[in-house]
């Protein structure tokens, strides 16, 4: 394999990757020594050194990795802070425990539970990467399924939804009871 198209699979490489890849990993891959795949990234470095590029190739120990060059944090910055903050309701995040914790549930589960329609707290949750269709369920209509996704797990700081916290009997059926009041004075008013 040509030079050029050595660059260019460990450009991909780190590309996809994301965070950093040892310098093994890319030699393996791209079926080269550590010392030759090193002389290459070190020449990508340079190269994109010299073309003042808006991304560079950071060496971390004994792995390399592609990041954005410090000189264009500012406009990131800028990106960042113009992008709109999800806010999450109380709607929401009732959905969003519902989904939770009866996952693969169906929206109209959902809407049993809640008392009430639940089609915009669902497109939300969808739409923020929090909820994903799972399935369907094998019944007359397919009904979605609805599940958690990675992102959830990411932004709520657990493994698996087996480390969500447990609810207790006791503790679920007294939940029951305040969602009936609720409900009721809903209803009422």
């Amino acid at each position: 394999m040509e030079i050029q198209r050595l660059e260019a699979v460990i450009e991909a490489i780190l590309f996809t990757m994301g965070g950093s890849v040892e310098l093994k990993q890319i030699a393996a891959a791209i079926e080269h020594d550590e010392g030759t795949t090193r002389k290459i990234i070190n020449n990508l470095m340079d190269k994109y050194d010299s073309e003042d590029r808006g991304i560079r190739i950071m060496e971390i120990d004994t792995s390399f990795q592609m990041c954005t060059k410090n000189e264009y944090y500012p406009y990131l910055i800028n990106l960042v802070s113009s992008r709109k903050n999800h806010t999450m309701t109380n709607v929401m995040l009732e959905t969003l425990s519902i989904i939770a914790y009866k996952q693969p549930v169906t929206r109209l589960d959902i809407e049993k539970i809640r008392g009430v329609k639940s089609d915009h707290a669902i497109n939300k949750l969808i739409e923020y990467d929090l909820v994903r269709e799972t399935g369907r369920l094998d019944a007359p209509g397919k009904p979605i399924l609805f599940g958690t996704t990675e992102e959830f797990l990411r932004q709520f700081g657990i493994r698996s939804v087996d480390d969500l916290p447990s609810i207790h009997q006791d503790k679920e059926e007294d939940i029951k009871q305040e969602f009936q009041k609720e409900l009721q004075l809903k209803l009422d008013t």
